[in-house]
């Protein structure tokens, strides 16, 4: 046996083994990382009726977090708008991403994120589904959404380049572990319908 990182078990393992693997990573990560507690610094302890962690000395109890993020799939007609990150390999296209910032719907975020990362605007925002994302312990939150306006600007680091890109020219996308193809996926068949 050896370690592996659990990125390199896509494709690799069945998709039920991948979902526990990320969870047990989840739960471990944050096992390491909250062994003392965030308001006074007293190691904490395991609460013993729920997974928890608890201090004894203040009381504070830290649960283990899970950042909400989402994605959007734009579709403009028969076309859909495809990002490629810096720290995708090279090639491959996706839909845009982005962290929920406190007090924001996810719906605001997808016109938030859209709208810093290709300068477009959207509506039309239609949820889809949702995954568990173990990097580093996100649920990604998946949305289709329709085009409103503007041009494709990238004003946001992240994104290397941005198009559109008709149903039958599409560029690489993403492997089918990710929610970021099935959302393909399925767009492209109903907007074949």
């Amino acid at each position: 046996m050896r370690y592996v990182g659990l990125r390199s078990l896509f494709l690799r393992i069945p998709d039920p083994l991948l979902a526990l693997a990320g969870r047990a990573f989840q739960v471990v990560e944050w096992d390491r990382t909250h062994r003392f507690c965030g308001r006074c610094g007293t190691p904490t302890r395991n609460k013993a009726e729920e997974r928890a962690k608890e201090c004894p000395k203040c009381g504070y109890v830290a649960y283990p977090r899970v950042s909400p993020a989402m994605m959007a799939l734009v579709t403009r007609g028969p076309e859909l708008l495809l990002a490629r990150s810096h720290r995708f390999v090279n090639g491959v296209y996706s839909a845009l991403a982005g962290f929920v910032e406190p007090g924001e719907t996810i719906e605001d975020c997808v016109r938030r994120e859209v709208r810093e990362e290709v300068g477009v605007e959207v509506d039309g925002i239609t949820y889809f589904a949702s995954q568990s994302w173990a990097f580093p312990h996100s649920l990604m939150i998946a949305y289709t959404a329709e085009y409103a306006g503007g041009d494709i600007r990238l004003e946001d680091a992240e994104i290397a380049d941005a198009r559109w890109f008709t149903l039958d020219a599409l560029p690489p996308l993403p492997p089918n572990v990710s929610i970021a193809r099935r959302l393909i996926d399925a767009t492209v068949a109903r907007l074949r319908g």
